[in-house]
């Protein structure tokens, strides 16, 4: 028969608290969000190569875009990749024309966007934004590697959003509540 120290009573005691510290550490770590503006300070207008921003950027679940343009000219128009080849605004997926667009990326997949004013698709306003699923990476237009910091462009207009699993921000979730399973999970097996 083994005997116990009141020291390893100490440490066996210590552990499920240690257990669930190391849990809600780890539910509290910020989760990051990037917010685009298209087109960066040029905005959502003719003459801008989309495909040229888009270029090299990785977007992922919980991004924005952000469309900023003149509503009386302009619109943003999600549209199928059909519809975004051929420059169609006749069976739009969603439709804007507030002058300020925000679309969050809520889903891995590809989407697509034109101007539905006559004309200004054919002439470069269409944007082709790829969302990486959570396992995968992806970037708008074509499939490239994700550039060094050292590559990023200055003129790009982003900003990350953090936010944690304590704070109402928006961002990914999914992570999140990996932890958060893991921690109750945790919990009930200490019960």
């Amino acid at each position: 028969m083994q005997k116990h120290t009141g020291t390893s009573r100490q440490m066996a005691g210590l552990l499920p608290g240690v257990l669930v510290a190391v849990l809600l550490a780890a539910a509290a770590a910020p989760a990051s969000a990037k917010d685009y503006t298209v087109g960066d300070s040029s905005g959502w207008t003719t003459g801008v190569d989309y495909t040229a921003w888009a270029r090299g950027k990785t977007f992922n679940i919980g991004d924005t875009l952000l469309f900023q343009y003149t509503s009386a000219g302009h619109s943003v128009v999600e549209v199928s990749e059909a519809d975004h080849t051929s420059c169609s605004a006749a069976n739009p997926l969603r439709s804007y024309k507030d002058g300020t667009t925000i679309v969050t990326l809520t889903r891995s997949g590809t989407r697509y966007f034109i101007c539905g004013s006559t004309g200004h698709c054919g002439a470069g306003m269409k944007l082709t934004v790829t969302v990486a699923s959570l396992s995968g990476s992806a970037t708008g237009g074509t499939r490239l590697a994700k550039p060094s910091s050292s590559d990023a462009d200055p003129t790009t207009t982003t900003t990350t959003r953090t936010s944690s699993a304590t704070g109402g921000a928006t961002g990914s979730w999914a992570p999140r509540t990996a932890t958060w399973l893991l921690f109750f999970a945790a919990v009930g097996a200490l019960l």
